[in-house]
């Protein structure tokens, strides 16, 4: 077929009716395939990305002194104190202390036993 034939469906005067509306099984196969799809979606990429976000706010809440952590920006150091929504970290053999918000820690290296 070439594009001369598809000028009625274009322009709105359509003549027969296999044209208007689509099978009723393809229209079945469209209402499976859509929650299929976000089903797969949900379990492959929103249900992980959840679970990673709940064990990284775990782990901040449970900051302590003495902790060794790494920040977002790969500062590593020792937790001196531990505030609201701060954190003071001592870094290097100089202890230079540096206050980072509890949101830029990105790891905890100190193995607890709980």
């Amino acid at each position: 077929m070439n594009f001369i034939n598809y000028l009625p469906l274009l322009s709105g005067q359509v003549t027969s009716d296999a044209a208007v509306a689509p099978g009723g099984m393809e229209m079945l196969s469209t209402l499976i395939w859509i929650p299929l799809m976000i089903g797969v979606f949900y379990f492959l990429l929103i249900k992980p990305q959840k679970k990673r976000a709940k064990a990284d706010k775990s782990m901040r809440d449970n900051l302590q002194v003495a902790d060794e952590v790494v920040t977002v920006g790969g500062i590593i150091g020792r937790v001196l104190s531990v505030k609201d929504d701060t954190v003071l970290i001592e870094t290097g053999g100089d202890r230079t202390r540096i206050r980072v918000l509890r949101s830029s820690i990105a790891e905890n290296r100190t193995i607890h036993d709980s």
